[in-house]
């Protein structure tokens, strides 16, 4: 298996922490977002890696990965980041795709290996209590998530109109199966340039809207179910409240640093 960490946005909402750096070199409880990332990865064996940065892309130097750049990141998204990196969709391995602003436990990766569809997708069913840590309004900041009757991924990644819509929480960990990664890179040079995707234009869409034209097509996309376990680092607020839920030892509620 050979792993993508996609890490080329700005981080404006982690000012000033990102001024320098990254926000995937952003550290957590002393240790940067990336190398927390690295250890759990290679724990597994996984050992062909590459980041794809953006901002301050020079500040990712780290033994042992190959770095490429989206020198378009101000005026692109996540998927045009991904293919980026097209070339390590060949077949030859699964292909594991993780943001750069999270980190995770080794047991959500166990689950997302486990998978066997051509596309897995990291789910956390325990995202409410996670999210209401965070925000006094979860659904405010939640997406959609909905899972037919024989376990598929019908829908995620919108804008719900309640709770009822959300079976669990996409993580921003993905899993293409080898002998669909080829496909894959098909699919996205076949989409349509000039459309939109969930109001965005093709530069820009969101991953989860590259992961809904999939399914459109009859893809097969299944959740990665887990219970917690990890972290998202979108702003200076969410890093303050895991630094005070480390200091009361309330953080392995959610995210246990050492596993």
């Amino acid at each position: 298996m050979r792993a993508i960490v996609l890490a080329a946005g700005e981080g404006t909402r982690l000012r000033p922490l990102t001024n320098e750096v990254p926000k995937c070199m952003v550290p957590l409880l002393g240790r940067p977002l990336l190398r927390r990332q690295l250890d759990v990865l290679r724990n597994i064996g996984v050992d062909d890696i590459t980041v794809i940065g953006g901002y301050r892309a020079d500040r990712i130097d780290i033994d042992g990965v190959r770095v490429l750049e989206n020198r378009e990141f101000q005026s692109s998204n996540m998927v045009t980041t991904l293919f980026h990196a097209a070339d390590k969709f060949d077949g030859a391995e699964d292909v594991l795709i993780t943001y750069g602003d999270i980190v995770y436990e080794r047991r959500v990766l166990d689950v997302v290996i486990a998978c066997e569809a051509p596309v897995c997708v990291a789910a956390d069913l325990g995202w409410r209590r996670y999210w209401e840590v965070r925000m006094q309004d979860p659904l405010a900041d939640a997406e959609t998530f909905k899972v037919d009757r024989i376990g598929r991924v019908r829908e995620l990644g919108r804008k719900p109109s309640g709770y009822q819509e959300i079976q669990a929480q996409y993580m921003g960990i993905i899993k293409v199966r080898a002998d669909h990664s080829r496909a894959l890179v098909e699919h996205y040079t076949e989409l349509d340039r000039s459309a939109e995707y969930d109001g965005k234009d093709f530069d820009n869409m969101y991953m989860t809207s590259f992961i809904q034209s999939l399914i459109a097509t009859g893809w097969e996309v299944r959740p990665a179910f887990t219970e917690n376990g990890w972290l998202e680092v979108d702003t200076v607020h969410d890093l303050k409240i895991y630094e005070d839920l480390a200091r009361d030892g309330l953080l392995i509620k959610f995210y246990d640093p050492d596993r």
